[in-house]
């Protein structure tokens, strides 16, 4: 399982540098995170503008456990007061900057969050081929205060990836705030990182639950998203790693069989 921190610089934020670039992000109050729409994107002095990335990521997991909310939360959208299905397919567009470690750069991930209600799921076979098409990581999310949902987490993975897919996995435990009626334990939670090496990360689907409000709505936000960003990245290294790999051995192959020929000849 991927350490925390060995790719991105989870303490840059807190340099001058990380405050202006996420500043950029934020409304000219610096108390709410900006929206961004398909046409919008965040401006940076050209000084501090960075690389851009992009990411297809789909939200999955039992209806109920948060998937909307938490979309929501991730992309600095309101978070709805009541739940209600998601009707067929939602996306949003998030931003956020990372610096990566080793190359010594600032990079920005570009996010398109897919969402898509479970009723749409059953009943139409393309939404989920719509929404895996192109797929660069899937979120599968359950709700600590519905065993059930993270019971249901290993049938979806089975049935959603497979381990030479390339696509990234996370997993995202709801409703944190609700410690107290929680039906998920520690050990649960433990086991379940060392069988499939996978980490489960934890968020709060309310959008003010401290008087600070928006100053502890990033603090809670910075750690989720660079561990996302994180994975996405060494996703990233990984596969290009992959990709290298099999072209030495291809032209391996192209030169032994030249070779060969030539021998014959």
């Amino acid at each position: 399982m991927l350490s925390p921190g060995s790719l991105l610089n989870f303490d840059w934020f807190r340099t001058e540098e990380g405050r202006e670039i996420l500043g950029c992000l934020l409304y000219r109050n610096g108390q709410k995170r900006r929206t961004f729409g398909l046409l919008e994107r965040p401006t940076f002095p050209p000084s501090l503008t960075p690389e851009d990335v992009k990411y297809k990521i789909f939200v999955v997991g039992k209806s109920g456990v948060g998937k909307t909310s938490t979309v929501a939360k991730l992309s600095g959208n309101e978070i709805p007061a009541v739940h209600s299905e998601t009707p067929g397919i939602q996306t949003s567009t998030m931003f956020w900057p990372a610096k990566i470690s080793q190359l010594n750069k600032i990079v920005l991930f570009e996010i398109k969050l897919w969402d898509a209600g479970e009723n749409a799921l059953r009943k139409f076979d393309h939404i989920q081929a719509a929404c895996t098409n192109k797929v660069d990581a899937i979120l599968f999310l359950f709700s600590f205060v519905d065993k059930s949902s993270f019971e249901e987490i290993p049938q979806l993975m089975t049935r959603l990836t497979n381990p030479d897919d390339g696509i990234c996995k996370l997993v995202i435990g709801t409703k944190f705030d609700q410690h107290a009626h929680s039906e998920i334990t520690q050990r649960d939670i433990r086991d379940f990182e060392n069988n499939w090496k996978i980490p489960i990360l934890k968020i709060r689907n309310v959008s003010d639950y401290h008087p600070t409000g928006s100053r502890n709505e990033l603090s809670e936000i910075i750690p989720l998203m660079n561990i996302i960003c994180e994975h996405l990245w060494h996703r990233d290294v990984k596969t290009a790693t992959r990709t290298s790999s099999d072209s030495q051995i291809r032209s391996t192959d192209t030169r032994t069989s030249s070779d060969s020929q030539i021998a014959f000849y």
